[in-house]
């Protein structure tokens, strides 16, 4: 497989951290809509987390978080997000950035994205730096009501993302040939 230069997998992740920056930015301006709600998986021990150290304590790795009934004080920017949350009665005070987020999962409408660390820097390509089989890069449904901490581990050991689709929309696995559709 040719080296990408253009790093399409860094493009495509920030493009769909956008998509849930500004899903993010419009629920602390408008509020929730509907029946939407958030679980949003985030590394705590990523660079830029902020959070206290009985939570941290209690979630040394990741943590799962809902934005659903009782949140206070959304704020967005371009790299992340506040939010205030009770935990076990306890309030407390959030600042996650985008890069840290993991998982994001909207249940009432079966959306989610998973993100994952991609590496930036240059590297000669090995048998290890192949493309992944077909069926290892189909992406992943995931079940009514599931929260984002869930969500199934990278197929893609290089790091990348996957588009979490709802169950009507997982691929058949048939293979097509396009000469199928050219006229004769």
């Amino acid at each position: 497989m040719a080296t990408d230069h253009i790093r399409y997998d860094i493009l495509a992740q920030e493009a769909l951290r956008g998509v849930m920056r500004d899903v993010l930015a419009d629920a602390a301006k408008n509020g929730l809509p509907g029946e939407h709600h958030f679980y949003i998986s985030f590394d705590t021990k990523a660079e830029g987390v902020k959070m206290s150290d009985r939570l941290r304590e209690q979630h040394p790795a990741e943590i799962t978080i809902i934005l659903q009934h009782q949140f206070w004080d959304l704020a967005v920017t371009d790299d992340h997000f506040e939010v205030g949350l009770s935990f076990n009665g306890v309030p407390e005070k959030l600042s996650v950035p985008f890069e840290a987020v993991k998982g994001f999962f909207d249940p009432s409408v079966q959306f989610g994205l998973q993100f994952e660390t991609i590496e930036t820097g240059t590297q000669s390509e090995t048998e290890d730096d192949k493309e992944p089989p077909a069926d290892q890069r189909v992406t992943t449904p995931l079940g009514k009501g599931e929260p984002a901490s869930s969500l199934p581990a990278p197929a893609n050991p290089e790091g990348g993302l996957k588009l979490v689709e709802s169950e009507s929309d997982k691929p058949s696995g048939e293979v097509v040939r396009l000469d199928r559709f050219r006229k004769k």
